[in-house]
């Protein structure tokens, strides 16, 4: 703008009026003004009152200002020279971006500012796990005591793994492994199939051996344990009422569909991690339908109740033939 001969519009007094100060400031008053009024006006400020135009006014103001300083230093005896008013080097990037994190050079400020990113996901990633393992066994004393049980296996295993190291280093130090068969030769592959990397078959023979399943196997396990058991809630519970129903049964029977209904939105959540972790797109699982699962259910008790009364029946029907048989067999006797 120098070079261009451009100078700007605003006047003195404006210029004051726009930075928020007085006439006869100091220079230091100057730059925090134009610094806070950057910070808000900034386009890449990310403020809600960015706005362009407005920052344009305001570095033309700070301009007038410190023009008009330079000019009453000039005038004035015993100040300091014109050099030392004139506009330094803008800084206002400086503190809008990086978040404010970081010091030295811009280039040593982003690698520090990418660091920071860093350490704040991997704080975040541990919180949500601490908060989700909280959540899934926060007031369960059945878990606790699992956990105490399961850390005194492990240091178990860990002292026997220990005791076991202790050993082998001694029988080395003896000399017991010296003169072991098939000492230098390769050992012998787990698996002989050429289309497998047998580093690969070696270490999922090893996590299958611990028992390790994926997250989606599980999850799979625990859909298909829950929607079996929800099932059987239900027919149990239209057992439990009569048939027909009264009308406090149906309004029971109803308040059960509303927590049926309920229990199959929660799976359904489950249903949608399950597809996020699925591997496999062929493995991925649809959503469960209430009205469709109630409909079953009604099935389910009708062709219960059917089987039991065709049972009632043929009980009936054994119990009069074993009334009626000592007659017949008595009239037949009585005629031979």
């Amino acid at each position: 703008r120098m070079l261009s001969g451009y100078k700007p519009n605003n006047d003195v007094k404006d210029s004051y009026k726009i930075l928020e100060l007085e006439e006869g400031c100091s220079l230091d008053d100057v730059r925090n003004s134009y610094r806070n009024l950057a910070k808000k006006y900034h386009p890449d400020s990310s403020s809600g009152m960015a706005d362009s135009k407005a920052f344009i006014r305001v570095e033309e103001a700070y301009r007038v200002v410190l023009s008009d300083l330079a000019a009453k230093q000039k005038s004035d005896p015993g100040e300091e020279e014109e050099d030392q008013f004139k506009s330094k080097s803008l800084q206002h990037r400086h503190y809008l971006s990086f978040e404010g994190v970081g010091i030295g050079t811009p280039s040593q400020r982003e690698k520090q500012y990418m660091q920071f990113r860093v350490d704040r996901a991997t704080e975040q990633v541990l919180e949500y796990r601490q908060q989700r393992l909280e959540s899934r066994y926060a007031g369960s004393d059945l878990s606790r005591a699992k956990d105490v049980r399961q850390s005194k296996k492990v240091k178990l295993t860990q002292a026997v793994e220990r005791l076991v190291e202790d050993l082998i280093q001694e029988s080395m130090a003896k000399g017991d492994f010296d003169n072991l068969s098939g000492k230098g030769k390769p050992l012998q592959k787990f698996s002989h199939s050429p289309h497998i990397d047998p580093m690969t078959h070696n270490l999922n023979r090893i996590l299958i051996d611990n028992g390790y399943q994926p997250e989606w196997i599980l999850l799979q396990k625990e859909i298909r344990e829950t929607i079996e058991r929800l099932r059987k809630s239900i027919v149990a519970s239209r057992r439990k009422l009569g048939e027909p129903m009264t009308l406090s049964e149906q309004k029971q029977w109803g308040r059960i569909c509303e927590q049926f209904a309920e229990d199959i939105r929660k799976l359904n959540k489950r249903v949608d991690n399950f597809n996020l972790v699925v591997p496999i797109l062929s493995r991925q699982m649809v959503h469960f339908s209430t009205d469709k699962e109630i409909l079953r259910a009604r099935k389910t008790y009708e062709a219960v109740v059917e089987k039991v009364s065709d049972s009632d029946t043929k009980e009936n029907g054994g119990e009069e033939g074993k009334r009626f048989g000592w007659k017949s067999s008595l009239l037949k006797w009585l005629k031979l």
